[in-house]
């Protein structure tokens, strides 16, 4: 079981030190707790994934602009490590949901407008795919 784990970490961790962050995973304290495959098309997620992403790209505005756009500190490291301010957050809504809800973009770039790439979590960053360019 431990060697099974190690192979697939492995396999993480090279995918994205070759630049295909196609997998991603959310550690727990002692195991895996999510894999997630392969690049998601911003059709194949919840219709607000796809405005908000829009946002993005053109400045806003953002539904919580003291929120959106703020530094995702990728403390977990569930996300390919960078420099501190490469990952920006922005809230996905949730119809119905009174407060901002679980989902998220995560973007990594230089430049919030136009990034290098986007990760969407629904589950308050357990888990993440990124979305396909």
């Amino acid at each position: 079981m431990a060697a099974t784990k190690a192979v697939v970490l492995g396999a993480v961790v090279l995918g994205t030190w070759l630049g295909t962050p196609d997998l991603v995973q959310a550690r727990g304290e002692s195991e895996t707790v999510g894999l997630q495959s392969g690049a998601v098309r911003l059709s194949e997620l919840p219709p607000e994934t796809a405005d908000t992403h829009r946002r993005i790209l053109s400045g806003g505005p953002f539904r919580y602009p003291s929120k959106d756009g703020s530094v995702f500190g990728n403390r977990e490291r569930h996300l390919p490590r960078e420099t501190r301010g490469y990952y920006r957050e922005y809230t996905v809504p949730t119809a119905g949901s009174r407060d901002r809800g679980a989902r998220r973009i995560i973007c990594g770039g230089r430049e919030p407008t136009t990034p290098d790439v986007c990760f969407y979590t629904q589950d308050h960053y357990a888990s993440f795919r990124r979305i396909a360019p």
